[in-house]
């Protein structure tokens, strides 16, 4: 507050909101460095989110039946190799339990066959059945014809063609088949070749039906129809079972084609086949102990020579 004495029109020094900034430095703006960015710590790495990949359900069944079938082959080829003593059960021809004859092979396609080759064996099985079927017919027929015209000689042959022939058709053509592709056997694959080109022959013989062959074929289905209504029928049915190996003939040399690109794919050969021969002699206990006595033999014969 002023004094009585102070000259009222001297400059005011007090009170004055400016000296202090007046009598002060300038002000200077300071640089200000900036913060450091907090140090970066790698968090651990998490897994890559997988991505979902769309499937069709064909895809899922064809990739389940695949690994199916590759767990039913593992299995089996875990059971064979466990014990050398120890054979797979035979489940073919299915008999009953209570038949006194039992199972002579054992037949799985699933388990047996790689899947590549499981259709082409299942279509042979398939048509050895229907080869069974149509000699089955051919016994029916050769009854026709036996009410129609006392033929007994067609019918006796006909039930000696059934019995001999679909077990000797299963054995020698195939089986050897079966183990072909099982085993990738140029041996068996030959067997095949050679014994189902007589099969082939013999169902086109068989479909012509020359009378007195024991055969209904389709000579045998003309010579039928005798202009009476019982021969009409008669015939007919001949012809049905004429048609029947014509169409057998038919697959034969289909089926026959088949395998045979297939068995030229697989690398297999007659001098494979060869291999595979020497092979087996070699490593057959009789076939050494021949050999064995057989040299045996002769060392003795030729010491007992030198000494005379």
């Amino acid at each position: 507050m002023p004094s009585f004495d102070d000259n009222p029109f001297a400059e005011p020094s007090v009170d004055n909101p400016f000296a202090a900034t007046q009598q002060s430095q300038p002000a200077i703006m300071r640089a200000v460095s900036p913060t450091p960015p907090p140090n970066y710590t790698r968090s651990p790495q998490q897994p890559p989110t997988q991505t979902a990949t769309n499937y069709s359900t064909a895809d899922f069944q064809r990739r389940q039946e695949e690994l199916e079938a590759l767990a039913r082959m593992k299995e089996q080829l875990q059971q064979s190799q466990g014990t050398a003593n120890t054979a797979r059960n035979n489940n073919w021809p299915p008999l009953p339990a209570v038949c006194p004859m039992q199972p002579c092979f054992h037949h799985d396609i699933d388990v047996d066959i790689p899947p590549p080759f499981q259709r082409v064996v299942r279509h042979m099985y398939y048509l050895w059945l229907f080869h069974a079927l149509v000699m089955m017919l051919n016994i029916v027929g050769g009854l026709a014809l036996l009410i129609q015209f006392k033929d007994f000689k067609t019918f006796g042959l006909a039930i000696l063609y059934f019995v001999l022939f679909t077990p000797v058709s299963f054995v020698c053509w195939y089986r050897p088949l079966y183990k072909a592709f099982r085993t990738n056997s140029s041996i068996n694959f030959m067997m095949y070749f050679f014994i189902f080109f007589f099969q082939f022959v013999v169902t086109v013989i068989q479909a012509i039906g020359v009378p007195g062959s024991g055969t209904c074929g389709v000579l045998m289905a003309i010579s039928s129809f005798d202009g009476t209504g019982s021969g009409i029928v008669c015939g007919v049915f001949i012809l049905l079972i004429a048609v029947g190996f014509v169409l057998a003939a038919v697959a034969d040399i289909l089926l026959i084609s088949k395998v045979h690109r297939i068995y030229r794919s697989t690398g297999a050969s007659f001098a494979k086949a060869k291999q595979e021969i020497s092979s087996e002699l070699a490593s057959n206990q009789h076939v050494r102990e021949a050999a064995t006595n057989a040299a045996a033999a002769a060392v003795n014969s030729q010491i007992n020579s030198s000494r005379y």
